[in-house]
């Protein structure tokens, strides 16, 4: 069989992993692009077996990255979730724990030059416009992955990459609330709509007969729930302008209880059709958002910080989040940039091959 050779980083980014490509390396037309990520993770084959990914959501993902345009970035950012069973690519969403690898897969690939022992890298994100500041180790003018931060979901300590999220609200739909209402009700169902860096339908745990403290399989083995949280989020994407979401990843789903571990707020997030065993960083971002903003599913739930910058921590399956909220509370909640702390590492670098029947290459 004739194959088809991408120079690639594989990188762990944050609590999920995948290839990290140069934009030119890839095909310019959308079509065969996805055929040939679709060909790279191995999609169509529950273990992935003739491709890179792992077998679950969070290991079926790609970052395409590309000298940028915009006039602040350096970095455009191209994410694709990939499925992993269902041969589908969407290319609507974007990933934050991807985006923690895209400062050290930058410089990597020689997009960007180290500044000093610490390099800021300007990341555009193209699927939703968001703007980024990684900040990452680079002592010596080289990158640095081993350190002492620690985040829930992935084993050891690694260097730590800052990330500040800017022009975040509205990034898919053009509006913090997209249907313009701070509650909607589907199905017997009371639900926020909220779109901060990722659109989400966020409900109560308890509205589903759940504690909002189970286990990441507890939940996944939970089919009567996932059918009725399904058709929520279907509807629910219809009500944000989103159209027929049944094939899309977005809008994401939420959970949101009581803290119980000293947290701000216990979450659970889904991917959508199975759950994230730990958080995702655009989701928390928008989780947070809706904790700290009333009226919405949020509230009765905690204890409202009112000063700003405020630290929200949520209480995920695997551990916490800590997400630093700079916002302003008028008349309304409106976020100014959202902090998070990640880590990410460099596992391999080389050729991807693909069979040429998929693509024959530049």
């Amino acid at each position: 069989m004739e194959q088809t050779a991408i120079p690639y980083v594989f990188m762990r980014g944050g609590t999920s992993r995948g290839p990290y490509f140069n934009r030119a390396d890839l095909p310019a037309d959308r079509e065969t692009l996805a055929e040939v990520l679709i060909a790279v993770l191995g999609s169509g084959h529950a273990n992935n077996i003739d491709g890179l990914g792992g077998g679950v959501a969070v290991t079926t993902k790609v970052a395409m990255l590309s000298p940028s345009d915009d006039d602040w970035a350096e970095v455009d950012y191209f994410f694709a979730q990939v499925s992993v069973e269902d041969r589908l690519v969407d290319f609507k969403p974007t990933c934050g724990n991807i985006l923690s690898g895209v400062g050290p897969a930058a410089i990597e690939l020689g997009l960007v030059r180290p500044t000093g022992d610490e390099t800021e890298v300007k990341i555009r994100a193209v699927n939703t416009g968001a703007k980024v500041l990684a900040r990452v180790q680079t002592p010596g003018g080289a990158m640095r992955y081993d350190g002492d931060a620690e985040i829930a979901g992935v084993p050891g300590t690694a260097a730590p990459i800052a990330l500040n999220f800017m022009g975040v609200v509205g990034s898919s739909t053009g509006a913090f609330l997209p249907t313009g209402h701070l509650h909607d009700e589907f199905d017997g169902i009371e639900v926020t709509c909220m779109d901060v860096a990722m659109p989400m339908v966020i409900a109560r745990a308890q509205d589903f007969g759940l504690t909002g403290y189970e286990s990441a399989a507890e939940l996944d083995a939970n089919t009567e729930f996932f059918a009725r949280m399904e058709a929520v989020r279907l509807k629910a994407g219809a009500a944000m302008g989103m159209g027929d979401v049944s094939k899309s990843v977005t809008p994401k789903f939420g959970l949101l209880a009581p803290a119980k571990a000293g947290g701000t707020i216990a979450t659970r997030y889904f991917m959508p059709w199975n759950t994230h065993p730990s958080m995702a960083v655009t989701g928390a971002q928008c989780l947070a958002s809706c904790a700290l903003t009333p009226g919405t599913v949020a509230d009765g739930l905690l204890e409202r910080p009112t000063t700003s910058p405020a630290s929200v921590v949520l209480e995920h399956a695997s551990g916490t989040i800590e997400v630093l909220v700079d916002f302003e509370m008028n008349n309304h909640f409106t976020l100014n940039s959202a902090g998070l702390l990640r880590t990410a590492r460099k596992l391999a670098d080389g050729r991807v091959y693909v069979p040429a029947s998929v693509w024959k290459g530049r």
